[in-house]
């Protein structure tokens, strides 16, 4: 049988070295403060949707439901983006071609919050007063709010606001 001289210690555990408790004592505040981390996915906030039909283009979020909902129990937003962005206009084009490629198509969507990357830039619209879930289940409504949509981003658009937005991605 072995044993161990009387003056050697037996360690359970390694001892700590000084940076697991530095690493302990940031694990801890980060559990903490994700109670009251702020929620970037609000509306204003210019996302670029992952996935579907509309997959790499962008849209502001208009209205969050980070808790989800009855019908849909995860977090997800009402998002309205652009579908098709303005073409390049040139001086030789006539006045008819110059309103049919500067002409943009927009769409309007309940999203998960998994298929949205939020980015830095915002746009101060509020399209929160007349879109809300029940517009989206009717059709008529929501073609009366698209329409919406459409005229304030078309003035934002021709007033050169936000230009990053009406802008085509390139990746």
């Amino acid at each position: 049988s072995w044993r161990t001289p009387q003056n050697t210690r037996i360690y359970t555990t390694p001892p700590l070295s000084p940076l697991t408790h530095i690493m302990a004592k940031k694990t801890s505040k980060q559990s903490t403060s994700q109670s009251t981390e702020k929620k970037f996915l609000q509306p204003g906030r210019v996302v670029i949707i992952l996935q579907g039909r509309y997959a790499g283009k962008k849209a502001v979020i208009i209205k969050s439901f980070d808790e989800g909902s009855a019908s849909r129990p995860y977090g997800h937003a009402i998002v309205a983006g652009i579908d098709r962005n303005a073409q390049r206009v040139v001086r030789k084009h006539t006045n008819a071609q110059i309103e049919q490629r500067v002409r943009m198509s927009y769409f309007l969507k309940v999203v998960n919050y998994q298929h949205l990357m939020p980015t830095r830039y915002g746009v101060d619209v509020n399209f929160s007063n007349f879109v809300t879930k029940k517009v989206l289940e009717d059709p008529t409504q929501k073609t009366a709010a698209l329409k919406k949509i459409r005229k304030s981003f078309s003035k934002r658009y021709l007033a050169g606001k936000n230009k990053w937005f009406f802008t085509k991605l390139r990746f």
